[in-house]
């Protein structure tokens, strides 16, 4: 039985919504009216490079590929936090940092528009608010409803890997199941279907909340954890990777040699446990190809539902993540950095009525909220709001609306734009890289004299960024 106090707040949300659509009539008319719903679908710690939709050769993604054949996939977007925390306060606030008083969430209840969560979208300690069922740093005023999908993480019964400390056992009550040591490196195999695991939970409730509001208007947010670690998954999906299958990136000799101390990720082949067994680099690859198969399963549930409950033609559907991640590449592993791949994140979004294709224009993480908003017809932007609707790509994907992409890190700041990716430290060392005769950042070329009025030309671009982000700390000059 529903709340009374939740029915109380669908009646005012929907009194509100008929006084609102009174006043936001006009100029969006055209690309809001058959858009009632948005449906945010949100991947962990996924790399934009592992989808088959965006060239990956192994990986078998079959909803998310359908989806992209059906929407705008957008080819260059960038997160602006470099871990999960700061990313996603970012693009649910849209503020490079700090937060505001009208998130995303209730920017749409303001408007009188159910908005719910489920699962993981303000970060959660995975694995550890996953197993307890908690709501991590999320933030109660973004929603009207709100689920948890709990599970048992790298407890799940199968056979555990810990990779870099190449471990292998199905004595789950031992001490290394327990302990997790370097638990980024660990995956779990196991003979269940998955209805126990936390994304199969958070599709399952997300299905369910479209069908109880499927004559309203809704936000509704389902936030996988997959393929974050612990990688755990049915053991069938560990068998569509052999390891025998995946060929690891190439890193060039002496690749770390122009790459600043603060460039260095936390966690490198060259250091940790994981450089001594090239083999469970390629277990760590297919866990992790092994759980994104699983979410996009999970995805295609959902969508399906929406399609069941005839709402496609009204819904605009977005995939994405909250940042990229490395998997051996330059020897390094996880996030935190700021280079491609950990910056680099997927974006799909399909609206009813626009067509399909593919961009190259340079996005934020944190262009959601604007364009949620104006695809739902909303006019009353909150003046926080820093980033920028894109909605023109959308309806003609040669637009632009930005010039480059600009991310924080602990370590510094990056600014991608298609031709060039910029790192400067904290330290004011430096990276610069053409991305189009270099696009896996072999070759810095900031201490290269050639190059010198293109690194100044980036470093007053960078202050400009820092400038309009209201960041305080002043690049020192060269």
């Amino acid at each position: 039985m529903t709340n009374p106090l939740i029915l109380s707040m669908r009646r005012t949300a929907l009194l509100a919504l008929a006084f609102v659509s009174l006043l936001t009539a006009g100029p969006l008319a055209k690309t809001s009216a058959a858009i009632e719903n948005v449906l945010f679908l949100i991947s962990d710690d996924l790399k934009a490079s592992v989808l088959s939709c965006y060239g990956d050769q192994i990986c078998q993604t079959p909803n998310i590929d359908k989806l992209a054949s059906e929407g705008v996939v957008f080819d260059r977007v960038y997160c602006q936090g470099t871990s999960c925390g700061p990313s996603r306060r970012s693009f649910m606030h849209s503020r490079y940092q700090g937060e505001a008083k009208v998130n995303l969430g209730k920017h749409f209840i303001d408007n009188g528009i159910y908005s719910a969560r489920v699962g993981k979208i303000y970060h959660m300690k995975v694995p550890g608010d996953i197993i307890a069922g908690t709501d991590g740093e999320d933030h109660e005023s973004t929603w009207i409803e709100r689920f948890n999908s709990p599970g048992l993480e790298a407890h799940t019964p199968g056979d555990y890997a810990c990779l870099n400390l190449d471990i292998f056992t199905t004595d789950l009550a031992g001490r290394y199941s327990t302990a997790m040591p370097n638990r980024w490196f660990v995956t779990v195999s196991y003979d269940g279907d998955g209805s126990d695991q936390p994304d199969y939970k958070t599709a399952s409730k997300t299905m369910e909340l479209i069908r109880d509001h499927k004559d309203e208007r809704f936000f509704i947010a389902a936030g996988f954890v997959r393929p974050h670690y612990p990688m755990v998954a049915p053991k069938r999906y560990f068998d569509l990777y052999p390891i025998e299958d995946i060929e690891m990136p190439h890193v060039p000799a002496n690749d770390l040699d122009d790459i600043p101390p603060l460039g260095m990720a936390k966690t490198m082949s060259t250091k940790d446990p994981i450089g001594k067994y090239p083999d469970n680099q390629k277990r760590m690859w297919a866990g992790y190809y092994a759980t994104v198969t699983y979410m996009d399963e999970q995805v295609g549930r959902i969508i399906d539902e929406l399609e069941r409950q005839g709402l496609r033609d009204k819904t605009a559907i977005v995939f994405t993540s909250d940042h990229g991640y490395h998997l051996g590449e330059h020897h390094f592993w996880q996030k935190s950095n700021l280079h491609e791949e950990a910056l680099r994140v997927p974006l799909i979004v399909s609206v009813p009525g626009m067509k399909a294709g593919r961009t190259d224009a340079i996005t934020e993480l944190m262009d959601l909220y604007p364009t949620f908003s104006e695809l739902a017809g909303l006019e009353n932007l909150p003046e926080h709001v820093q980033g920028k609707s894109l909605v023109p790509v959308l309806e003609d994907t040669s637009a632009t609306v930005r010039e480059a992409a600009f991310t924080t890190g602990n370590s510094g700041y990056a600014l991608r734009s298609n031709e060039w990716s910029y790192i400067r430290y904290n330290d004011d060392t430096e990276e610069l890289y053409n991305m189009q005769s270099d696009p896996d950042q072999f070759s810095n070329l900031a201490t290269n004299p050639e190059y010198a009025s293109v690194v100044r030309s980036w470093r007053g671009k960078l202050v400009t960024h820092m400038n309009g982000a209201g960041l305080k700390r002043k690049v020192a000059k060269k």
